[in-house]
């Protein structure tokens, strides 16, 4: 699953920390989902897209290999 945290991130000039802060992770989360290393859990991506007032389809893009 592909992702657009690290974008939107920028857009709203938040760090990988200020983000995981928000959302009550640890900024290791937040760099390995946007390294797609982890996909988060549906509350964790749900939390992530209401920080930046997007939809889940927003922000998380499935890819071929995903079906």
């Amino acid at each position: 699953m592909n992702n657009k945290i690290k974008v939107e991130r920028a857009v709203n000039n938040l760090t990988q920390e200020q983000l995981a802060e928000k959302v009550s992770v640890t900024r290791q989360t937040i760099n390995a989902i946007e390294l797609k290393k982890f996909v988060p859990s549906t509350v964790l991506a749900l939390k992530i897209c209401k920080v930046f007032n997007k939809r889940v389809d927003e922000v998380f893009i499935l890819e071929e290999e995903d079906f």
